[in-house]
């Protein structure tokens, strides 16, 4: 896996996933929630497989 993701989409992602996953135990408390880890992930791992399958790279080289 290359790394494909840079650094601004790397902060974007980590913010987005725990802002989702904080639905998990505040508001509405649902499971829905657990999507968050999904950008998390990819945000922790540096490599996106959706950006993979478009050609996408926000890396910046």
């Amino acid at each position: 896996m290359i790394a494909n993701i840079g650094r601004t989409d790397r902060i974007i992602r980590i913010v987005a996933g725990l802002l989702l996953l904080s639905l998990v135990f505040i508001g509405p408390q649902t499971l829905w929630g657990l999507v968050g880890l999904i950008p998390l992930t990819t945000a922790f791992v540096n490599f996106c497989p959706a950006y993979k399958l478009l050609g996408m790279d926000t890396l910046g080289k």
